[in-house]
């Protein structure tokens, strides 16, 4: 059976250990086929240089991109060159008084970090990954559903995700006509570095694992990354402007 990336190049950011989730979509995606490189900066490259190494295929590009730096963003093409078919985007920040029941009083400059790392990012992301993808391709976004509710303790992260989730349906909108697709995979949540870094985020860990109809395992990324690739290759040509739930079906669940 062919594999569903061969021959593409996928473009991955987020990778920070092998508990990243974007790890696990790096991981599949040369499984499948695909030529992964991967972006990283700051204090982070070493652990980003350090996870490549436990990849199948090990030897891998890194190239430098802070999503918030315009230079560096500029750059980008140059950097990665060659084309593009497909880009993870796996960003997520906001500053300690934006989380853990904060969101009255976390002030706009920290806000601010937040929704330009974890929402405005994709919009940027997609701008400078735009010339090197000639014939189109897919953009996956990294999601944590915020459309209809409010969590406990995620605050003003969840007002940067809802906003994330917008800015990819306007991003389908305008892409579309280059026949690059932009969608997302909500995922429940998984036990990364990131989601540790959320107080009070073993209340998520117990409400998925009461209500998920079919179950949900906090330390398996697994069905999150077969999601990310699947949207990556060919099989979805006409979907777009979507998010993809692989959350064990918690998400349709009343209480």
């Amino acid at each position: 059976m062919a594999m569903l990336l061969a021959g593409k190049r996928i473009l991955v950011t987020g990778v920070l250990n092998d508990a990243s989730i974007a790890f696990s979509v790096a991981r599949r995606a040369q499984e499948e086929g695909a030529e992964v490189i991967l972006t990283s900066f700051g204090r982070v490259m070493s652990l980003t240089q350090r996870a490549a190494r436990r990849l199948p295929v090990a030897d891998v590009q890194i190239v430098q991109l802070d999503v918030t730096d315009d230079d560096d963003l500029a750059a980008l093409a140059e950097r990665v060159g060659g084309r593009l078919d497909g880009v993870l985007h796996a960003i997520g920040f906001a500053p300690e008084s934006c989380l853990g029941g904060g969101f009255l009083t976390a002030p706009w400059s920290d806000v601010a970090i937040a929704l330009q790392v974890s929402a405005y990012s994709l919009k940027s992301l997609a701008v400078a990954c735009r010339p090197l993808m000639h014939e189109g391709g897919s953009i996956v976004g990294l999601d944590f559903d915020n459309s209809r509710v409010a969590w406990p303790v995620y605050d003003w992260m969840g007002v940067a995700k809802a906003a994330f989730e917008s800015t990819a349906r306007y991003l389908a909108r305008d892409l579309g006509p280059a026949s690059i697709r932009v969608n997302l995979v909500a995922a429940g949540p998984v036990r990364t570095i990131a989601a540790k870094s959320i107080p009070g985020f073993e209340q998520f860990e117990d409400a998925w694992s009461d209500r998920a109809p079919l179950g949900w395992n906090v330390k398996d990324a697994e069905p999150v990354a077969a999601a990310c690739v699947a949207l990556l290759s060919d099989l979805f040509p006409a979907t777009t402007g979507d998010v993809i739930h692989v959350d064990g079906g918690y998400h349709a669940i009343g209480a």
